[in-house]
């Protein structure tokens, strides 16, 4: 006959490993989760910064187009951004004999050189706090006084126009001669963002064509200025009569030539 505490003791022992083998399984599954749950969280925390890198990429992108401020106010979630401006100053330019230039480089060197002066009015208009606004083939559109404050940004864009031509001027002309004509008159502007997909910061007003009319009658290398921007300069800045002209849709209107600072 069994003795019964044998019995007993091998089926606990064979209950014991049966158990045992219960732990196993359950202890494999359990780090199986938690390799699951890290693996889980290192891919959580990729697509996270994979995230916030296009976002910042998108915002880079978008900074090329608008200017911060009107971008913060985009992200704030304002869909109609459209401001009136009493009194700024609008500098226009263009690059004399484009139309015979481009018929003469390589589209490659064109665009090359384009982009190296275009660059360097970006820079200038960072360095003077003038508000570039947009080019338009070689036309370079910018405005000073438009971030608020009493200023109308006049000696701002004053700056900004000398730097510009002193950098056309300075200019290698391997490939062709660039000169620069300049227009800037001061005045209200309305200032805001059209698009949906394509974002667009434009200003428009009399003062823009007014802008533009000046630098389409002025000469090669020269900045051409309204008496309202004459009257703000002309403490500080060396200005030559030019006398009246005909100003499309303004008839004859007296303007100047800005030569250069005051000593």
């Amino acid at each position: 006959m069994a003795d019964p505490e044998a019995v007993l003791g091998s089926g606990l022992e064979k209950a014991n490993r049966v158990l045992q083998r219960r732990l196993g399984r359950l202890e494999a599954n359990y780090r199986q989760l938690e390799e699951l749950q890290d693996s889980n969280a290192t891919v959580m925390s990729r697509l996270v910064d994979e995230l916030e890198q296009e976002r910042a990429k998108s915002r880079r992108l978008l900074l090329n187009v608008l200017p911060q401020r009107i971008a913060d106010r985009l992200a704030e979630g304002e869909t109609r951004i459209a401001d009136g401006h009493d009194d700024v100053t609008v500098l226009f330019s263009d690059f004399v004999g484009f139309t015979r230039i481009s018929a003469q480089l390589p589209p490659a060197v064109l665009v090359t050189e384009l982009d190296e002066l275009f660059r360097g009015f970006d820079a200038i208009c960072e360095e003077t706090g003038v508000e570039k606004i947009k080019t338009v083939g070689d036309a370079y559109l910018a405005v000073g006084g438009l971030v608020g404050g009493a200023s109308d940004g006049g000696a701002a864009v004053a700056e900004t126009a000398l730097q510009m031509r002193s950098l056309v001027e300075a200019h290698a002309h391997q490939h062709a001669k660039w000169r620069i004509r300049i227009g800037i008159h001061s005045g209200p502007v309305v200032a805001g963002v059209v698009g949906a997909s394509k974002f667009a910061y434009d200003v428009w007003g009399d003062t823009v064509n007014v802008a533009s009319r000046l630098e389409s009658t002025s000469e090669p290398n020269r900045i051409h200025v309204s008496s309202a921007v004459a009257d703000r300069l002309r403490d500080a800045y060396e200005l030559e009569p030019r006398g009246t002209i005909d100003l499309k849709g303004k008839g004859s209107t007296e303007t100047f030539f800005l030569d250069d600072r005051r000593s």
